[in-house]
């Protein structure tokens, strides 16, 4: 690997121990990072939210799940709920980490985001221990024209919690968090922060043809910069998947492209797309490691029957926008 503007390929051998793999060759959908101390650690979706740690943004090796069992309240949402937990979230305040997570039926809005806390993110430790928290938000169809799925948590200049998330439907929602992290303020306050226009009316039945999702929100200097997905995911040469953005001076919005144009109103300036050797490079995260901002984020490989493999690229910034180097 030359640097980090290259892709890492990293592909989960299934079955082996974290001591018995290559620990440069994992699988991962939807990855987001922190650090503690000199290590990194990575949750994904997948068994009980998959994690990996790395010292160096390179070599990853497999760590137990954060759930070994499905959380009990999981069934009321999704019957028969398989423990099978999309696209976490985690953020730190004052000594406790917060890990956020949905659960979901593929192509439906029966959706929640739960919440789950620790001391540590080290299994050596004796502070470390999983308290899952329940649900933080649900989205019911016949009922709500969105989809509580893809959270991600910012904070304003003002010390208040914001959780973004949402796939397809009606549009990305953010709304305001209490306190404790672990529900919805009162009395509510709700935004839409990025929507695009249908081809056909929409219905509660329907996700729509218009599709974006998986919003998460990095403030750099005076800007909160909002990158999101649009198009399809997770079908391996079939996805479309690619990565937009758009800014605002608030962390609710509104958010507008380079263009001006809102997100709002089916605004998005291209950041990441596949090509014919990595189909749908999308749902990332961005973070500042160490003085440099990276993107994390995964695409699947043509070369390797279209797994779904983790990227990693150092982010330049270009008159105020985030830039990075083209997929190889």
């Amino acid at each position: 690997m030359k640097n980090l503007n290259l892709i890492f390929l990293v592909t989960l051998l299934l079955g082996f121990s974290a001591s018995a793999q290559d620990t440069r060759e994992i699988r991962v959908h939807d990855p987001v990072v922190a650090k503690e101390g000199d290590t990194y650690y990575l949750f994904n979706t997948g068994r009980g939210i998959g994690v990996y740690t790395s010292k160096d943004l390179q070599n990853w090796e497999r760590g137990e799940a954060v759930f070994s069992e499905k959380p009990e309240w999981t069934d009321s949402v999704v019957a028969d709920f398989r423990n099978h937990i999309w696209a976490p979230d985690i953020i730190k305040k004052g000594d406790t980490w917060y890990l956020y997570y949905s659960v979901s039926s593929f192509a439906k809005n029966t959706s929640a985001i739960g919440v789950a806390t620790n001391k540590t993110l080290d299994p050596e430790s004796e502070d470390y221990e999983w308290v899952d928290h329940g649900i933080v938000v649900r989205s019911v169809p016949d009922r709500d024209m969105w989809n509580a799925i893809d959270p991600n948590i910012i904070y304003d200049d003002n010390g208040t919690p914001w959780m973004s998330f949402g796939s397809f439907w009606n549009g990305l929602k953010m709304v305001k968090l209490n306190d404790s992290l672990t529900g919805i303020a009162k009395p509510e306050e709700w935004r839409t922060i990025a929507r695009r226009e249908r081809s056909f009316e929409l219905d509660n039945k329907d996700p729509g043809d218009a599709a974006l999702e998986a919003p998460f929100i990095f403030k750099k200097g005076d800007w909160y910069y909002q990158f999101l997905s649009w198009d399809l995911c997770c079908r391996g040469e079939n996805s479309t998947y690619k990565v937009v953005v758009g800014r605002s001076k608030n962390a609710t919005g509104p958010y507008v492209d380079k263009s001006g144009k809102p997100l709002n109103e089916g605004g998005g300036t291209l950041i990441l797309q596949g090509n014919e050797n990595w189909y749908g490079a999308g749902h990332n995260s961005v973070y500042s490691f160490d003085g440099k901002d990276y993107m994390f984020f995964h695409a699947y490989d043509a070369n390797d029957d279209g797994a779904p493999k983790l990227g990693i690229k150092e982010i330049e910034w270009v008159n105020g926008w985030p830039t990075v180097q083209p997929m190889n």
